[in-house]
């Protein structure tokens, strides 16, 4: 199999990763598959699988895997998983592993020498991903976390209250800055947000030398494509990708959270908001004094509530598309399996 170079987007989501996905996957040279959230999903049911040192156990696995790929809502077009192939491409018995030969796969079939994944939450497996030897190019896609927290608290997924989404909006952002330290600028590039929609062929030249591939104007014919069909129909959060760039998609904060939801999330990642040049709107409240047990446990009720409410409003069809998923996850999850130890 010919050399595949990887492109990792780490940050947090509701960042516009999804938009940067489908542009990149414009490039001839590049194919961005919607993600299956392989080792998010797949790390903590590593247990279930005892020592993957044992080719059945990691046979298991592969196929496991595989059927994730092959349930995903957003489906991997073209390409079809071989167990038995992949089995002996593994050079190493690990998720990693069958993670990077999974993206190869789907990158040999499209002709391309770059996949991307935007499984942003990847950032957490930043060092295990190193160790395996992947060694992907990183794109650092960061939005201001005031605006990701209005997109969480109206998303289906993740936190709601704005003290949570702030908490791990600050530990991925703080994250990536580490792992930008540790990999330094020839395999890592920072992007925000607000700068891919109002400057967009800059960013995506600039994005393309740092790629060593030659800057192709289709990318902006992103929401034309199949693939940007394809995911609008598997879900409404991502209904807007048949749309072009919505430049005036920033600083929705300002109208969309109350004067308190700032104050509590500046509090809580002001320093970090800085470091990547946003303005705060409440500079002295940086370091004001740490918020009671008594207003914690009401920020998790509070939390807990609409995270529930969220899911009564899940569209049917997007429900039904990723079912099949949550499905074998769960009976990952519940199967008696005799797994040899």
């Amino acid at each position: 199999m010919k050399h595949i170079r990887p492109i990792q987007i780490i940050g947090t989501q509701r960042s516009g990763s999804n938009l940067l996905r489908l542009m990149l996957n414009q490039f001839d040279e590049i194919t961005a598959p919607h993600p299956p959230h392989i080792l998010q999903r797949f790390i903590p049911l590593l247990p279930v699988y005892g020592d993957l040192g044992i080719d059945q156990n990691f046979y298991k696995l592969i196929d496991d895997v595989c059927a994730i790929v092959e349930r995903n809502p957003v489906v991997w077009t073209g390409v079809k998983f071989d167990r038995e192939h992949i089995f002996n491409l593994c050079k190493s018995n690990t998720l990693f592993e069958i993670f990077r030969i999974v993206y190869d796969l789907k990158a040999v079939q499209d002709n391309a020498s770059f996949w991307a994944c935007k499984s942003m939450a990847n950032i957490q497996y930043a060092s295990e991903i190193e160790n395996a030897g992947i060694r992907p190019m990183y794109i650092h896609l960061y939005r201001d976390g005031r605006d990701v927290a209005c997109s969480f608290k109206k998303a289906i997924v993740g936190e709601k209250h704005v003290y949570h989404i702030a908490n791990q909006w600050r530990k991925n952002q703080e994250a990536c800055l580490a792992l930008k330290a540790k990999v330094g600028e020839e395999r890592f590039i920072q992007i925000s947000y607000e700068k891919l929609i109002h400057s967009p062929e800059e960013v995506m030249k600039k994005l393309s030398s740092f790629l060593n591939i030659r800057f192709n104007p289709k990318v902006f014919d992103f929401y034309k494509s199949e693939e940007s069909k394809n995911t609008a129909v598997a879900g409404k959060m991502w209904a807007n990708v048949t749309q072009p760039i919505f430049k005036s998609n920033s600083n929705k904060y300002k109208k969309e959270l109350t004067e308190m939801e700032v104050g509590i999330f500046e509090r809580l990642a002001g320093n970090v908001l800085e470091t990547l040049e946003y303005k705060l709107e409440k500079s002295g409240i940086i370091n004001g004094k740490d918020f009671s047990p008594i207003e914690l446990n009401q920020f998790d009720t509070i939390n807990k509530q609409l995270k529930e409410d969220a899911l009564k409003s899940v569209d049917p069809e997007g429900l039904r598309m990723r079912e099949p998923q949550e499905l074998l996850l769960k009976e990952i999850q519940t199967r008696n399996r005799h797994v040899l130890v």
